[in-house]
């Protein structure tokens, strides 16, 4: 029986980067389509969430965490749990690897993936929205792939939260060679008005942004919302942006940043054009001009779980080999 490798975040995550994340969602999606399937169990503010995903030739993968809305207040982490891959060929388990790094670099990695893909190549300001943990992670991962920004503005609803986070992020950022200067922006309004790329990852019910501040031209990523009342975008954007998704299968009867608008007419299912099946092996950028409004909605999957658990254990098994 072979004993599968039990991959903790502080004994892996130094060994990976956001470049090989991105590359393995890439590679994924030039696979055959996922099969996945998910559970939710519980209250709203308190949810088991299990993921499965099968990926012809990549394997199996279950992801099985704990969303906790009032740990914040109790000192602990929102998610918490494992994800475990499987072989393709044996179903033997290959690894256990903490939830929290599969989900770090699965998160950010897919918003960034999306925007290379939709984002104006000349883009120099991103917004962040919320800053929470993936707000850390989103700084690190578009300062690595978009190495012309030029700022990188946080906001949060807690003026106080925005400013730590980026006093804390400021060293690590420096230290990775992101040059972008970092700052707290304390007016949300003013700050979308002024950005090429808005990323937003809050825990919002109700919307936090607005199309009519957001300019021509702008790129809008999706994070925060994950279940069927919760949105951060409004209709006026919904509506008047060309609209892409991470996974078809994740988002559209799943998420409220699409169902709340397609129930209300604001969309229908047609207008979300495409996820990243068809935007990675596009041989035409799916951007038409500098002035169209691009939304992407990351719903995460399993099946993006599964292709950064694969790269996080190819990672690990080559450090271990090396070392």
């Amino acid at each position: 029986m072979v004993t599968p490798d039990l991959l903790t975040y502080e004994a892996c995550a130094g060994a990976l980067d956001w470049a090989g994340a991105v590359e393995a969602l890439r590679r994924g999606h030039l696979r055959p389509r996922a099969e996945i399937a998910d559970i939710f169990l519980g209250p709203r503010t308190a949810t088991l969430l299990n993921r499965a995903a099968f990926i012809p030739g990549l394997g199996y993968g279950v992801k099985a965490v704990t969303v906790m809305d009032g740990n914040a207040a109790r000192g602990l982490p929102t998610v918490q749990g494992a994800m475990m891959v499987y072989d393709a060929e044996t179903g033997s388990l290959r690894a256990v690897i903490d939830s929290r790094l599969v989900t770090e670099f699965k998160t950010a990695a897919d918003s960034v993936l999306g925007a290379r893909l939709l984002a104006r190549p000349d883009s120099r300001h991103l917004v962040i929205v919320g800053a929470g943990v993936v707000a850390t992670s989103l700084i690190r991962a578009y300062g690595a792939i978009f190495p012309d920004l030029e700022r990188i503005s946080v906001w949060a609803r807690r003026p106080e939260q925005a400013r730590a986070l980026v006093d804390a992020a400021r060293g690590p950022a420096e230290a990775a060679g992101i040059t972008a200067r970092l700052e707290a922006a304390p007016d949300l309004d003013a700050a979308l008005a002024e950005a090429d790329i808005i990323s937003s990852a809050t825990m919002a019910r109700s919307p936090v942004i607005h199309g009519a501040r957001v300019r021509p031209g702008t790129h809008v990523d999706l994070i925060g919302a994950f279940k069927a009342d919760m949105r951060e975008a409004d209709d006026a954007l919904i509506g008047g942006s060309r609209l892409f998704v991470d996974s078809r299968a994740t988002t559209l009867h799943h998420i409220g940043e699409l169902t709340m608008p397609i129930r209300a007419g604001v969309i229908t299912e047609a207008d979300v054009l495409g996820d990243l099946y068809d935007l990675v092996p596009a041989t035409a950028p799916a951007r038409r001009s500098a002035d169209e409004i691009t939304v992407y909605k990351n719903g995460g999957g399993a099946h993006l779980d599964l292709m950064i658990a694969d790269y996080i254990a190819a990672t690990a098994t080559a450090t271990a080999t090396a070392g």
